[in-house]
Order: C-alpha cells, then structure tokens, then sequence
C-alpha cells in the first residue's frame, strides 16, 4: 500500500459518495446506542430499501458530540450541500425524518448546529467522529487516513518525525502533561534492541469517556498513531490496554487491526519497507490503578496490576525491562495530524505552554452534556455557558471538577481562567484526561470530596500503607463530617492526613487522592465548619487496650 493506492481509494470513495443523492449518518457510539440508535438504523435502512428511486445512504457513524441529545441523526444533502441534524429520534420518527429528504428539514426534530456547542470546538482527534464509519478503513482513507504514516515510512527518517512531534510542543493528554517529544526521543535514544509502544485506554475516572468515544468513533486513527509511535523509536510491537467494560471499542479494535493488517498497513514490511509493527490487545479487568503505568505493565506481564517505585522510568525499562513508550488514546490520535500538517501548526492552537487542542467530556448540571473538543487556554466560563449551555431549571453554578478523583473543584471565582496545564494545577485542579463535572448550588461539596475518597479508597492496590491505610482514616472521618457527627480536630487531623498521603503514597492514586479534600477546603471550607460540632460536645477518648493493661 502506498501513496498512490490510498488515493485511488479516496477516489473511489468519492465518486460513490456523488452517486448518492443523500447520505443518512446516524451516531452508534455507546452513548446513542443506549438510547436506541440501532433501532434508528434499522428502521431508517428498511426505508432506503423501500424507496424505489435509490440513491440513499445510511451510514453507522461514529459520535457526534451531544449525547444528552441522542439518539443524533445527520443528513448530507450531497446535491445542496446542506446538513441538518436531528435530536432524541426514535424509530417512529424515521418514517418522517426519510420523506422529508430532499425538501424542508423535519423542524420538531432539528438539532441547531450553529449553537456553540459545535460552533466553539476546533476539533481534531475528533475530526473523523460523527462523519466516517468506524468499521470500514476505506472510509478513513477517504479521510485522508494511514497518509501519514506512508509518508513516514518512504520519505521520512525516523528522526524527522520525531522532530516534528517536538515541534509540536504536544504534552500527554492522560494527566500528566509531560512534553511528547521528549518521551519518545528517550526511548528512540536507547542502544536496546527490543522496544515497545503501549497506548493507555485504560480510562477509569468517574463521569470520563473521551477514550471509549474516540475508539468507537475512529480506531484506525488512534492505530496510525502508534504505528507512526513505533517507527519514530524503532519499536516492532505494540499494545492496545484498554478495559473490558468497553465491549464495543474493543470490537471495533479488533476489526480495524485486521483491516489495516489485511490492507499491510500493519504487520510486516509496512508500505513494501522494512518496517513492521504488530498491535495486540490487552484487556483490563476495570482496577482504576491500572491506569498507572508501571501497574499498566504488570497486567500486560500477566502479573498482578500493582505500581511499582521509579526511577526506572517505562521509556528505560518498561516492559520485559525493555524500553516502552507509553501514551494515552488522545495523545497518539493526535500524531497522524502533527505529521500530516506539520509541528508549527499544531503549536499555532492553544499557548505557548500547552498546544493543541483538548478533549473533555462535559457532564454533570449542564445543559448540553457530551463529547468536546476546545483549543488549549480556553476559557473555563466559555465551557460552562456557552458550549456547555449553562446551569439548567434556572440554579446556578456553584463549581466545576476537573481531572477526575486526582483532580479538584474550582468555583465561580475561577471562571475566567484559562484552560491549561499549569494555570489548573496552580488553582489546586489538574487537566486529567479531561473529564470535566459541572455542579449546581445543590450540591454538598463535602458529598462530593467523600464520594472521591471512596472511590479512591476502593480502588487502592493496597501495596503501600498511606494510600491503603489513609484513605480509609479520611474517607471515615468525611463521614463523621457529613453526617455532623465531627468536631474542629476531627477537620485538622483530616488536612494532616491530606498531606501525609500526599507526601508519601507510592503512585499517582495516593498521591493525588487529597486533592478533592484539599481543593474543597480551599475554596468551600465554610460547608465543612456548618458541620462541625463543638469541641465541647466531643466524645471523651476511650483508652487504648493493650496487652500490658
């Protein structure tokens, strides 16, 4: 497969897609599905098999971003060159939906797409999602897909495209933030023969769904990437960790590494060079901790998903001790991108600190929840109130939580921030992977550091004491606060535990599990003093038994 073949296969694609008159897209990713998308799809494809004039496309696409709005359904008018979407569609809305192609849109069911909500992203890893059919890889060639990495393979030295992944100025999309560029030039600078590219799907954090969306939506997208990954350190093989309760992103997974290997996309001598890459899957059994990329690997081994102290980093011995390079489902669909336009121009979005663009899944007290993608240095007010619609039934905002369980909730005050790397960290937040919980003026904000802390404090490995110990002493002692049962020491030995996990957990879990305690404190502390009793009504102490009483 080379450049020429890929667009002879653009082409074919386009001429087919003239020949149509419309093509119908309804949205089969999880979220729609839940809602009776493949109801839709069939009803809509009976219809088109009805019709004797023909010329009707009914296409399975990927997600198109508003999922409080599904089941979504787009029409392309390919003569006018008009779209219209529609919203919460049903199989006996199809009959209607159909005979209204080619004349006035069905405006009970219309879907507006000049809101904010779609006119405010600038979207790239999501560039494909909504538009092509996940599970035919002509379609993401038509796209303009696997160009990329036939381009590097012929005409690139794996140098070159590691410069241009510097130039980038990327940083990790799966919390961290570290540069990219740098990650991947210390693994490609190791001497060692063996090497390997995991891509992290392992997404655990409550109310987060960018991976699975991105997976379901465009999968060879994301394996472009890792192969681009491997050419650019010198690795053969790759794996996919993603968990098993994404049943049909591992599907289409699986169906689009068989394409693209079928295609020689993958697998040996890559675009007739001597270049191979192999991707496995690896599926996890859903342990948040896993998420860590030294347990990460310990489940890849078959070993017992636990982290485990660094220095040594993956990218000097990872897997098998051998150097791996590990990066999440965003950062890699990022790559194909960078490499087909260039590192400057993806450094040309965002700031100077944090380029590009990133995703988040918008949930919570919002009215338009779903799938985004904005420009890095975004502000938090133009999420919250334009793309995100606002507070609905009239409440207002009362805080925003970024960055999962390791991250913190921000109040109104901090609206106007932008969204970056280092601004979120320094208002006591982080980026994450991009889950992002709007709340409203009815929510406890001592509920909600509790319902983090049993999370984390489930989801513990339990290997080292101050994670495995500490969140079980702070979870218990938010619940004496909750239920006003605490008194002002009870809140003191709290923030003292706080900074004790911090200071001393093993891995990121522990370390980063205070922070919704920390960041509630910071910014709502007068919720934990209404529920505090008064030291004068404390319980005596009981004395310590031991056996030399």
């Amino acid at each position: 497969m080379n450049l020429e073949d890929l667009a002879e296969i653009a082409e074919r694609s386009a001429e087919a897609e003239k020949s149509q008159r419309h093509c119908v897209r309804v949205c089969m990713a999880a979220s729609c599905q839940s809602s009776g998308a493949g109801a839709v799809l069939e009803s809509l494809r009976q219809h088109a098999e009805q019709d004797a004039d023909g010329g009707v496309h009914v296409k399975p696409v990927g997600c198109m971003g508003l999922c409080s709005a599904g089941p979504l359904v787009s029409v392309d008018a390919t003569e006018s060159k008009t779209d219209v979407m529609y919203k919460d569609v049903t199989p006996d809305d199809t009959g209607d939906l159909y005979a209204s192609l080619g004349g006035a849109p069905l405006e009970r069911l219309r879907c507006p797409t000049d809101i904010p909500f779609f006119a405010c992203q600038q979207r790239i890893v999501l560039k494909n999602s909504g538009i092509i059919d996940p599970e035919h890889l002509d379609d993401y060639i038509a796209a303009g897909g696997y160009s990329s990495l036939v381009r590097a393979v012929t005409e690139m030295t794996p140098a070159d495209v590691l410069r241009e992944v510097k130039q980038s100025g990327l940083r990790g999309r799966g919390g961290g933030g570290y540069p990219a560029g740098l990650k991947w030039s210390t693994v490609a600078m190791s001497p060692e023969p063996h090497k390997f590219v995991i891509c992290n799907a392992d997404e655990g954090d409550p109310g987060a769904f960018m991976d699975r969306a991105v997976l379901e939506s465009d999968p060879h997208r994301v394996l472009e990437g890792m192969a681009l990954a491997g050419y650019a350190i010198g690795a053969e093989h790759a794996y996919v960790y993603i968990r098993a309760e994404y049943p049909l992103a591992v599907e289409r997974l699986k169906k689009a590494i068989k394409q693209a290997t079928k295609k020689g996309l993958l697998g040996r001598r890559i675009s007739d060079t001597t270049f191979n890459f192999e991707i496995e899957i690896r599926l996890g059994a859903g342990a948040f901790v896993c998420g860590e990329e030294t347990a990460l690997m310990a489940s890849i081994q078959g070993l017992r998903g636990q982290p485990r102290p660094r220095p040594p980093y993956p990218a000097e011995e990872g897997l098998w001790e051998c150097p791996t390079l590990i990066n999440n489902v965003e950062t890699l669909a990022n790559i194909p991108s960078i490499l087909d336009r260039g590192g400057d121009w993806f450094k040309g979005i965002g700031t100077e600190a944090s380029t590009g663009t990133k995703v988040f899944a918008l949930a919570g007290r919002i009215a338009n929840s779903g799938l985004i993608e904005v420009p890095m240095g975004i502000r938090l007010r133009e999420i919250v109130e334009q793309i995100g619609g606002g507070i609905p039934d009239g409440r207002r905002f009362k805080a925003v939580q970024t960055g999962g369980p390791s991250g913190g909730c921000l109040p109104e005050e901090h609206l106007d921030m932008s969204v970056e790397y280092d601004t979120l960290r320094s208002a006591g937040s982080i980026m994450g992977s991009g889950g992002m919980i709007v709340m409203d003026e009815t929510s406890s904000m001592v509920d909600v550091a509790r319902y983090f802390m049993e999370f984390c404090m489930t989801e513990s490995c339990g290997k080292c004491v101050p994670c495995r110990a500490g969140t079980v002493q702070m979870h218990g002692l938010l619940d004496k606060i909750a239920e006003g049962r605490a008194t002002q020491a009870d809140l003191d030995l709290l923030e003292e535990l706080c900074d004790v996990v911090q200071a001393t957990s093993l891995c990121g879990l522990g370390q980063t599990a205070p922070n919704p305690v920390l960041s509630t404190l910071r910014y709502f502390r007068h919720e934990y003093d209404e529920k505090l009793r008064p030291e004068s009504e404390r319980m005596p102490r009981l004395p310590v038994v031991t056996g030399d009483n």
